[in-house]
């Protein structure tokens, strides 16, 4: 087939991609945000450097695109080359079978016009994160959610709970099953990088603060039982940090090495994972984040938040980890912390079930067939 990926700049997407380095098929990629090329080495077509201005810029472009960007899109089409228009001229050019769009919001919708007048062409979405759980009760979204999903053919998701929310929706076509969304891991390049249980001293912290994120009640429910981490000789490390929340660490004057969004770089993340004896993540929305299965796999302790249901469906409540029911009770998570580290039994039991789920559910070639698997039941229908 030829296959069209619509995606922004992402490590996931890359390694989505790379799955299918050895199918025979015919691969392109759209830079749909204008952000750069992927960094891959894989034979694609990548289609970067397209946007064009029509007119000079106008002073308060910016304005109406943040406060108005409704009103925006409408005009946007006079101003500049749109990714529907670009995107037009390479389904004319190349005649794909097949569009593969990663991420709704910045990456299908921007795209959903052009696809609605090329009816034939297959497309393939890949649901990421918050795409359907956090944006299907607000009004502005949820029309264009539907709309999209009455238009494509084939579903990707990371979780249960997105299917389940798709269908509710409207989605009426075939479902991959449930794959990682990068795809899966190579666990024998994690293995230099884990320790024993025993050698592991370090609380680790994930810092995201935003509309969805909450990292900072975190930070403050394990400042609450400091005193209890320093007696039992563990450190805390934040990584990723806003800085609403590397502020915080600063003014308290606590004694946390903090990374911010952009300072480690996926390596060195993984490393402190592997010495990490707890991995803790808190947010209100986000499908089955990436981080948690890194955590799972490096055999650090996983604590963490369950929006919809989407952690527990690898996560046993206190058996292989412990779920944070309510992502804005710092004093809860104390407690669970605590807990945890006064149960070392505990760690050990989970470490062995996690290393399992690892084996079975996240290796790289387990999840490469069911990848591989997708694109030949596309093919197969395209050929009915």
């Amino acid at each position: 087939m030829k296959i069209l990926f619509i995606s922004m700049p992402s490590l996931h997407a890359v390694r989505w991609i790379e799955n299918l380095s050895e199918s025979g098929h015919e691969l392109y990629w759209f830079d749909v945000l204008g952000k750069g090329a992927l960094p891959t080495k894989i034979s694609m077509q990548q289609i970067t450097n397209w946007k064009r201005r029509k007119v000079p810029y106008i002073k308060g472009e910016y304005f109406l695109q943040r406060k108005f960007p409704v009103f925006y899109t409408t005009l946007q089409p006079f101003l500049e080359v749109t990714a529907n228009e670009k995107l037009a001229q390479i389904l004319n050019e190349i005649q794909p079978d097949l569009v593969h769009s990663f991420e709704m919001q910045s990456c299908s919708y921007p795209i959903l016009e052009t696809m609605q007048k090329f009816p034939k062409i297959k497309w393939l979405y890949s649901c990421w994160g918050s795409d359907l759980f956090y944006f299907q009760n607000q009004p502005q979204h949820v029309s264009k959610i539907k709309t999209v999903l009455s238009r494509i053919q084939y579903l990707h998701t990371d979780c249960n709970r997105d299917f389940l929310i798709a269908q509710s929706l409207g989605f009426k076509g075939k479902h991959s099953g449930v794959i990682p969304g990068g795809g899966g891991f190579h666990l024998e390049q994690f293995l230099p990088f884990v320790k024993f249980i025993t050698e592991r001293k370090i609380i680790l912290i994930k810092g995201y603060h935003h509309h969805v994120g909450r990292g900072l009640v975190v930070v403050k429910a394990v400042q609450n039982i400091q005193k209890t981490i320093e007696k039992l000789g563990f450190e805390v490390v934040v990584f990723g940090a806003h800085p609403i929340v590397i502020d915080y660490v600063k003014d308290n004057n606590l004694p946390y090495v903090v990374h911010d969004r952009h300072e480690l770089t996926h390596k060195e993340l993984l490393q402190i994972i592997g010495k990490s004896v707890l991995y803790i993540g808190n947010s209100i929305s986000d499908g089955m984040p990436n981080t948690l299965l890194e955590a799972i796999i490096m055999g650090a302790f996983p604590i963490q938040s369950n929006p919809g249901n989407v952690t527990a469906e690898i996560i046993t409540d206190e058996k292989n980890g412990f779920l944070i029911h309510n992502p804005n009770d710092e004093n809860a998570i104390s407690d669970i912390i605590l807990s945890v580290l006064q149960q070392p039994e505990l760690l050990r039991e989970a470490f062995e079930i996690n290393q399992n789920i690892a084996k079975e559910r996240l290796d790289y070639t387990v999840n490469q067939q069911k990848i591989v698997a997708l694109y030949q039941q596309i093919e197969n229908d395209l050929c009915e």
